[in-house]
């Protein structure tokens, strides 16, 4: 299996996994389906979806990957414990019960499953706007009671009315291409989103303020962040019109459920229609009592299709990064155009292997790194080969540094990372400057699917960075390969390939490389530095 692989999928440590060993511990219930195929492909799986938390920080110390759905919180208690985790999938679209940021420190990949339950979420709120508006729950409970209530439950028709849908991703942008078909008047906010995008669904994007004045009913379609967090409270109630209707399927905490409660009361708030609240299960919510809102237990992705499919999608990333495959679906990776993962997988092998030999040179010692892209892969997302730069920097000098981490470290041991593009070159080329002490500068590139380095500071070389390699500078003049050679000799050690890389005139100072089949002791280093006329001499293996 390729190191590249390995690489892209995530690994956190140095080292092969067997697959077979790998255990998984699942605390939330996922499609059967998603545990067999997981099963199938060698993990070894614990189901224990009870699981309480004081029992998950026994527990998680045995497990290498963790699924969850909402209910489980992987708090940064969970990840100090979690000697052995590698990756966390999360059968869902929300993260915001796991500390992401903590398990991005420690080097763990953190995947979730984005779109997989948006049908179902927006189907799920289009309910909820019908039986808002038209009070099917308190209708259905009047007629088992015996009672026939036609005037008490007059209810207000969709046709015409405006629709303000806050967070026009997934779910929000799939709820407004529905609700187009009641010939609604579709408002939009969402400040990441295009103009094209909105009219594509029959909305018009606004500001937020505008949504708050115009609609008659605003659906909430956004994640719960730090900016998100109590967006909606008694400042925007007074906003809105008189007998607004509100409905919640995004996350609890979005709308302040007192400010609610209170804009019910006081009449500004027609009704509401809550999925989601700010503690779960709500208990003794004063929402609860009031007849005018209608409520479900977070069940706007609970359909079988849903299941099925957030289920698998996290279980194939699980799989994919115990086998050492690309993971498709990590938040804290950038993301990766399919058509471009053949592409750029390459320059992630390159880039690493540039920075061990780098790393190797400069003896650990630098604080500036700095990556030029050329050509072609000037135009592609390249964060992921910085990353790899980095972490073939800092591997050899840190345990348990994998392209996660490796960004925090550097940033925490103060080495400057820049990056530039030069688009307009027709030949693909990447080239690294590594500086601390002392400097050195490579250039790489990548042609059928094979990279090469084709220069090391000065020097012109074209090989592919791959075996044992001791790479010194020698005084160009008779007889000093040859010393090499027979040094190697004496020590049973197979010269597989050399390449020297000539500056200048003859009798200068000279680049050589040495592919060869066993890795070399420290005393076969320190031999070859003795040589009449070898200067240094580093040893990596790529």
């Amino acid at each position: 299996m390729s190191e590249l692989w390995k690489l892209v999928g995530g690994k956190a440590y140095n080292q092969t996994f067997e697959l077979h060993a790998m255990k998984v511990l699942v605390t939330d219930p996922i499609a059967e389906e998603s545990i067999e195929f997981m099963r199938r492909n060698g993990l070894d799986v614990d189901v224990k979806t009870e699981i309480s938390h004081d029992e998950l920080l026994d527990l998680i110390g045995g497990y290498d990957a963790l699924i969850v759905r909402s209910r489980t919180r992987v708090t940064r208690d969970v990840i100090e414990v979690a000697e052995r985790l590698k990756i966390i999938g999360r059968a869902g679209v929300g993260v915001d019960n796991i500390d992401v940021k903590f398990a991005t420190e420690r080097g763990i990949v953190v995947v979730n499953a984005p779109g997989g339950n948006s049908v179902s979420a927006a189907e799920h709120t289009i309910g909820l706007i019908l039986a808002l508006v038209r009070r099917i729950p308190q209708a259905d409970r009047s007629v088992k009671e015996g009672k026939w209530e036609r005037k008490r439950f007059v209810g207000v028709e969709l046709r015409g009315k405006t629709l303000g849908v806050v967070g026009l991703g997934r779910v929000g942008y799939e709820v407004a291409k529905r609700m187009r078909c009641f010939e609604m008047n579709i408002l939009a906010y969402d400040p990441y989103v295009s103009e094209e995008r909105a009219r594509s669904v029959g909305a018009k994007l606004v500001s937020l303020e505008e949504i708050l004045r115009n609609s008659d009913i605003i659906t909430i379609h956004v994640p719960k962040t730090k900016e998100t967090e109590g967006m909606i409270s008694y400042k925007e109630f007074e906003i809105m019109k008189d007998g607004v209707y509100i409905v919640n399927t995004a996350r609890g905490g979005i709308v302040d459920e007192r400010a609610l409660y209170d804009a019910i009361l006081s009449g500004k708030v027609a009704g509401a229609a809550l999925d989601v609240y700010e503690r779960e299960p709500p208990g003794d919510n004063p929402l609860l009592n009031l007849d005018n809102v209608v409520t479900t237990p977070h069940i706007g992705a609970s359909t079988r299709e849903a299941q099925m499919i957030v289920g698998m999608t996290v279980a194939e990333d699980i799989v994919n990064f115990f086998k050492g495959l690309p993971v498709r679906n990590a938040v804290n990776l950038p993301s990766i155009a399919p058509e471009d993962y053949g592409y750029l997988m390459p320059y992630v092998e390159l880039a690493e292997k540039m920075g061990k030999i780098a790393c190797a040179r400069l003896n650990g010692v630098f604080n500036r790194v700095k990556v030029t892209f050329r050509g072609e892969i000037a135009r592609k997302n390249t964060e992921i080969v910085t990353r790899s730069l980095l972490r073939g920097l800092l591997v050899q000098i840190l345990d348990g540094i994998n392209v996660v981490s490796a960004p925090i470290v550097a940033r925490e041991r103060g080495i400057v990372v820049e990056q530039s593009r030069i688009e307009t070159d027709t030949y693909p080329l990447m080239e690294v400057v590594v500086s601390g002490e002392r400097e050195i500068y490579m250039a790489g590139t990548c042609l059928g699917g094979e990279c090469r380095i084709v220069k090391i500071d000065k020097y012109k070389v074209d090989f592919v960075p791959k075996g044992h390699y001791i790479i010194s500078l020698h005084e160009d003049k008779p007889g000093v390969i040859g010393r090499v050679g027979t040094l190697m000799g004496s020590y049973n050690i197979n010269i597989a390939g050399m390449i020297v890389g000539r500056y200048g005139k003859r009798g200068g100072i000279q680049l050589m490389l040495l592919l060869l089949d066993d890795p070399p002791s420290e005393e076969v280093l320190s031999r070859m530095v003795e040589l009449d006329g070898i200067i240094d001499a580093t040893y990596v293996y790529l």
